[in-house]
């Protein structure tokens, strides 16, 4: 039987490994996809939050977490796709100046 602890130490594992990416990665696709782990960590500590407690209120918090994700993944991958055509790369360290 799967407890709230093995939720909230996967949820843990998760989180640290979308930090660890954030931190460490310098491609900005690697960065978005890190990211999302973080958020999916969070998602995945409220709905098992919300089933413990027997309340919809953390599958309801998921539910508009994960639209949220998917239109600033949308947004982050224009994004990317932009800078990729004026400067040809996608590697963060080469895009410190903001200049065009």
């Amino acid at each position: 039987m799967l407890t709230l602890t093995h939720f909230l130490l996967l949820s843990v594992v998760l989180f640290s490994i979308g930090v660890a990416g954030v931190l460490m990665r310098r491609n900005i696709i690697i960065l978005l996809m890190s990211l999302e782990l973080v958020f999916n960590s969070a998602n995945l500590s409220l709905a098992a939050f919300g089933y413990y407690l027997q309340s919809l209120t953390g599958a309801i918090f998921v539910v508009f977490s994960i639209t949220i994700a998917a239109a600033e993944v949308a947004v982050g991958l224009a994004i990317c796709v932009a800078v990729y055509r004026t400067r040809r790369t996608v590697q963060v360290d080469e895009l410190s100046e903001m200049r065009g």
